[in-house]
């Protein structure tokens, strides 16, 4: 049995389809393209008109790729995260959609999204006994999940992902110390409820959730191996002089640059900046001395769920 996942997120749209054997899904494809449908758009809640044609024209190749892979409508979950969730017209987008290629969408909240995240992080086999921070950088939202290998203790999705910030706070390329300031006042103010649940429970690692956390695994390969990473690999211990060693290279230089650092890719080049932000608060502001990263995010841990029911 064939089952396809779709991860609609705000930058960039994921498809991927596996096959069940026996009891285990076998990866058939897999492939991320770039809708940027929180462009100039998500600050106000509303998908604008080039936002839903670049979706159509994403989504009408990912239809291609699905009848090519024989699967039918009912094996396909397609999931709206977070410019979809609190667009306005949220319900015209997902109309226009089901009728140019017939995918039906669901959007699910951040509560959701976090659950799916979670699944996915464990089942890369990224997370132990120990307690961990799960961190999710999308372009809408930002999922924090604190829990283990066996469960879930707190979770929460925050509104700050990568386009919002960018669009706020990233007013000049490379960004200034100015804007970085401002950045990680806006994280205090806004992350009250993480500082909370980080005091009460203690993680003592990051567990990074795909997006930027795979563009560093390849920043580092490349850096010291010459060559990317083995695709059939799914979690990395990321080491922290590894990391700042990166994020001093990304906040100092412009698109342009940042395109020729070995590992990079379009997909990431501008969001990358407000994300290794973040990432450097969370480390600082909470002590975290390691970083594990996962190449499996929301769209795994939905399969992982299913699979379980």
């Amino acid at each position: 049995m064939k089952q396809a996942i779709i991860d609609l997120g705000t930058n960039t749209f994921h498809l991927f389809i596996a096959e069940k054997k026996a009891d285990t899904y076998h990866t058939l494809f897999r492939e991320s393209r770039p809708a940027k449908i929180g462009q100039a758009g998500i600050n106000q809640g509303v998908i604008t008109e080039e936002a839903i044609g670049r979706a159509l024209g994403v989504l009408t190749y990912f239809r291609q790729v699905l009848d090519s892979h024989h699967i039918a409508p009912d094996q396909v979950v397609a999931i709206g995260t977070s410019a979809i969730r609190v667009a306005k017209n949220q319900a015209a987008f997902i109309d226009r959609v089901q009728q140019a290629t017939g995918i039906p969408i669901r959007v699910i909240d951040g509560a959701q999204e976090a659950e799916y995240i979670y699944q996915g992080v464990r089942a890369a086999g990224a997370l132990t006994d120990t307690m961990a921070l799960v961190m999710d950088i999308g372009g809408g939202s930002v999922e924090f999940i604190l829990g283990n290998q066996t469960r879930i203790f707190w979770k929460q999705s925050f509104e700050i992902g990568g386009q919002r910030l960018r669009e706020r706070f990233m007013t000049g390329d490379p960004i200034s110390p100015a804007s970085i300031r401002r950045l990680h006042d806006f994280f205090q103010e806004q992350l009250v409820p993480l500082a909370n649940a980080v005091h009460q429970y203690q993680p003592v690692m990051l567990a990074g959730s795909s997006g930027s956390f795979d563009t560093l695994v390849d920043m580092w390969y490349m850096h010291e191996r010459g060559h990317l990473p083995s695709p059939d690999q799914t979690t990395f211990e990321l080491p922290v002089a590894e990391f700042y060693r990166a994020y001093k290279l990304l906040i100092t230089r412009n698109h342009a640059e940042r395109m020729q650092l070995p590992g990079m890719i379009e997909l990431r080049v501008d969001m990358i900046v407000v994300a290794v932000c973040l990432i450097d608060y969370v480390l600082k502001t909470y002590g975290i001395r390691q970083i594990k990263t996962s190449t499996y995010s929301l769209k795994e841990g939905v399969l992982a769920t299913m699979t379980e029911q």
